[in-house]
This record gives structure tokens, C-alpha cells and sequence, in this order.
């Protein structure tokens, strides 16, 4: 006899079957990528999150198979495998686009316009948070921090950045995306699909011609402290000084705060 809930969300009784295997010459081909992987570990288990991104770029996303797959090969169970996959929000846990459209809504982007991007990106798509568009090319999602605050708001497409977005510019990323139109990232590495990315983070080679030369790091807002600590001067004053502080745009060197006062010879 099979309990029945009255929840038609849960589902009790018989547990599920055995994930399903890859086909043979899918499973020998990821085979041959695991173990170059594992080679790079003292220890098997440690490369359980590059194989994570390894199954994530067959299908997209880390299915039951993948999960199977992973636990086979590093001798692990799956519900070790699982604990993991389910902890890093990189791990997709459902098929999802080819391009994962991330929104920042941390608080500094979102108080800059990430907010409001996030919500036109909605309605203009037609899908909500960790859903997929239905021609299945664009995955939409609100983010954490990506430590990229002094380009707030910054939306990002399979973890490249697209840096000062506005509701507009950001219609228009998307746009172009389900177009096929080529779309440059801000900075950093030309734009591949999420399947191509997953393969990247899995420790293999970038193959497209010039796309490691292309990878750039931080902008010139990234690099105000640096200019400051080599002496090359002050960047534009942002907000004024307080009242009966010094301007730091004044010319000539800061003075310290007067001590108390003293009577000669003292």
C-alpha cells in the first residue's frame, strides 16, 4: 500500500529509479575528460567540481546522469555528489538557456538601477527569476554581488561582464542574444554559450582564436586606489567635503588637526 498526501507537490511511496546512463559513446568520450581532470588532484575527490561543470557542459545542467556519473568515477556516493551540486548556485539543477542573463540586485547595484533592471528584463522576456525564455536562448536570473560594484549595475551573460547597464541597454543585450547577433562583453573574453563556458571552468582550454589575448581584468574605475598609491593625482570629487573639513582637491599638503594649546616654554 502507497501513502497518498494530500500535497499533489509531494510524492510518497516508491523512491525514484537509477538515473538513466549517457549513451556508451557519450559516457566514453566524458570518460576520457575525467581522467585528465582527476590527474590534476592528489586526491580523486577533489575534482569533483571541475567534473560538476564537465556534465553541466553536455546537458547544460547537472542532471541525475550527471550527478550518477560524477559519484561512479570518484567512487563517491550521490548523495555526496548532490550535497554539492546543490550548494554552489553555479550548478544549474534544470535545463536553461544558452546564455544565462545574471542581474545583480546586491544592494549597490540594485539602488544604482539593478532592481529596475531586473524587473524590465522580466516583463520584456515574459519569464521570472530562473526561468527560460521559450525559444530556450536566454536564461534569466537575479544575482549576488560579482565584485564589480564600481561598474554598478552590472548584468552578466555566462559569467562575462556587461558593465553600466540601464533597462534599455540591457532590452537591447537580450535582444541580440536571441537574434544570434554577436555581442561583446564590457571586458574580458569574447561571448560563448553556457555549454562552452562550463567546459572552460571545467580546466580546459579556451581553443577560439584570440579569446585568451582578449581577456582583460579590471577597468579604469578598478584602478583609482592603484593611481592613488603610485601619486598620480586625484580622481574628481564626488560628493564636497564636510563642514570645516579640509577639500581634498585644494592645493598644498593636508594639515594635521591642531592640538591643544600650549603656554610658551611649557
Amino acid at each position: 500500500m502507497t501513502a497518498q498526501s494530500s500535497n499533489p507537490g509531494v510524492q510518497l511511496g516508491m523512491p525514484k529509479l537509477p538515473a538513466p546512463d549517457y549513451p556508451a559513446e557519450v559516457r566514453t568520450r566524458l570518460e576520457t575528460d575525467a581522467q585528465e581532470i582527476i590527474a590534476r588532484y592528489p586526491d580523486s575527490r577533489s575534482a569533483l567540481l571541475p567534473l560538476l561543470h564537465l556534465v553541466q557542459s553536455e546537458e547544460g545542467f547537472v542532471s541525475r546522469t550527471g550527478m550518477q556519473f560524477c559519484a561512479d568515477i570518484l567512487d563517491l556516493t550521490t548523495a555526496e555528489v548532490t550535497a554539492v551540486a546543490t550548494f554552489y548556485s553555479m550548478y544549474r539543477r534544470r535545463p536553461s538557456g544558452d546564455y544565462q542573463v545574471g542581474v545583480c540586485t546586491n544592494t549597490l547595484c540594485a539602488v544604482m538601477g539593478g532592481d529596475a533592471i531586473f524587473e524590465t528584463l522580466k516583463e520584456h522576456l515574459g519569464v521570472g527569476n530562473n526561468e527560460t525564455t521559450d525559444d530556450g536562448a536566454v536564461t534569466l536570473e537575479h544575482i549576488e554581488c560579482n565584485a564589480a560594484c564600481d561598474f554598478a549595475p552590472v548584468v552578466m551573460v555566462n559569467w562575462e561582464f556587461f558593465d553600466n547597464q540601464t533597462p534599455e541597454s540591457a532590452k537591447q543585450l537580450v535582444d541580440d542574444l536571441r537574434a544570434g547577433l554577436t555581442v561583446e562583453p564590457t571586458r574580458g573574453a569574447p561571448l560563448c554559450s553556457f555549454k562552452d563556458t562550463a567546459r572552460i571552468l571545467a580546466g580546459f582550454p579556451d581553443e577560439r582564436p584570440g579569446a585568451v589575448e582578449a581577456t582583460g581584468g579590471a577597468g579604469p574605475a578598478s584602478l583609482i586606489g592603484l593611481r592613488l598609491a603610485k601619486g598620480e593625482g586625484l580622481p574628481a570629487k564626488v560628493v564636497g567635503p564636510r563642514p570645516g573639513g579640509t577639500d581634498p582637491s585644494a592645493s598644498g599638503p593636508a594639515q594635521p588637526p591642531a592640538g591643544p594649546a600650549t603656554e610658551e616654554g611649557e
